[in-house]
């Protein structure tokens, strides 16, 4: 009895582990864009997507805003795009994506098990022209809020089976220039809907329809800047 007891707690320990991975493993980012095909309706996916992979440190965030934490990703958007997706996964989990940008504190932290409620937004500043881009103009730039997003169930579970993964998608409003997807600097911003710390890793990424030669995309704008000199 002991031993079908023992070999019963390490079968529902492996299903729970391959729940787990299984969870965390991203798909195709679906578009805003889909098509009939029979009686079924696809989403297109997004044929371009660059994705970043990070650690967020409770401690290190850029700015607090309304009580929370926030961590910015900067982005250089250098061609007009009609739609843009923006996804959050933490923590990384099983990550499958072409050429991502992989950042040091993520490469040091790989194994980490931690993990938050992620909460995105997606930002767009003032800022035109890469001439521009600089630690002190892009602190007095003025941000507009395009879209944000908490819960998707679009989006994986986390490890504890909940929702809390994120994912928006933006249709550019060329009636309003404040609200446009034109030519430059944007920002993704994240955190955690509940007012606390942010700590784990995480995959983000930034899609589009159409293919943007020339995206950057960094934590700093430091690190921004060395990308337009490769």
């Amino acid at each position: 009895m002991k031993t079908i007891i023992k070999t019963l707690g390490i079968i529902t320990l492996l299903i729970l582990t391959i729940t787990s991975l299984n969870a965390q493993k991203l798909g195709n980012f679906g578009s805003l864009t889909s098509k009939k095909v029979g009686p079924k309706t696809i989403v297109i996916p997004y044929t371009d997507v660059v994705t970043y992979l990070g650690y967020a440190t409770a401690g290190t965030e850029d700015e607090v805003k309304e009580g929370k934490k926030f961590y910015y990703i900067y982005v250089w958007i250098p061609a007009v795009a009609p739609e843009i997706g923006v996804r959050m996964m933490s923590p990384a989990g099983d990550v499958d994506a072409k050429e991502p940008i992989v950042s040091p504190d993520y490469t040091s932290n790989i194994d980490s098990e931690d993990y938050f409620d992620t909460y995105i937004t997606l930002e767009k500043s003032d800022i035109k022209s890469k001439d521009n881009i600089s630690e002190e103009l892009v602190k007095t730039a003025k941000w507009t809020t395009l879209e944000q997003n908490d819960d998707s169930g679009d989006m994986p579970k986390d490890p504890g089976g909940n929702s809390y993964n994120s994912l928006l998608r933006y249709k550019s409003d060329s009636s309003d220039p404040l609200k446009a997807l034109t030519v430059g600097l944007y920002r993704i911003g994240f955190t955690t809907y509940k007012t606390g710390e942010v700590n784990g890793t995480f995959i983000a990424q930034l899609a589009a329809p159409i293919k943007l030669p020339g995206v950057a995309v960094a934590k700093t704008i430091e690190d921004l800047l060395l990308q337009f000199d490769k």
